[in-house]
């Protein structure tokens, strides 16, 4: 089986700080093999949707998990979440939003929209890292996705 074309994250996020920290934390507890990697919302969305320069991808091939910032430049987190989960093709994918927003507002909206799980950004690299880690072990080896007809 080829699984060159397997991507098993997608992680959104603006921030190269929070990017490179949270890549590290995913490769330390070895899950960051096959990681994609969207700078803004609109990156997102061509990607999940297999538009612009991902035309020829399948949109079949989704990822196990994506990880979304909500504060993204071009396409709001808010909206990239939105249209994944009115999406029948997509719905099904696992979003966990990992935000430095606390705002009740935006915990409301995300899990209004779907979202599997919303976790705000700890301040220290030690509490971040393990965050990533364990949402990585859980969502990537833990969870039992449906087993969808491709």
């Amino acid at each position: 089986m080829n699984t060159s074309h397997i991507i098993e994250i997608l992680l959104v996020e603006d921030s190269l700080e929070d990017l490179e920290l949270t890549q590290r934390a995913l490769r330390n507890a070895n899950l960051g093999n096959h990681i994609q990697v969207a700078r803004d919302g609109a990156e997102a969305m061509d990607f999940i949707f297999c538009e612009g320069e991902h035309i020829g991808r399948k949109i079949e091939d989704t990822p196990k998990l994506i990880l979304l910032d909500l504060k993204l430049p071009k396409v709001d987190g808010l909206e990239v979440l939105e249209r994944i989960k009115t999406d029948p093709r997509t719905k099904h994918i696992p979003v966990v939003v990992l935000t430095s927003s606390k705002e009740q507002v935006d915990v409301v909206k995300s899990y209004q929209l779907g979202v599997n799980s919303y976790i705000v950004k700890p301040v220290n690299f030690e509490g971040f890292t393990a965050a990533v880690q364990e949402l990585g072990m859980y969502w990537l080896l833990l969870n039992q996705p449906p087993k969808l007809d491709k």
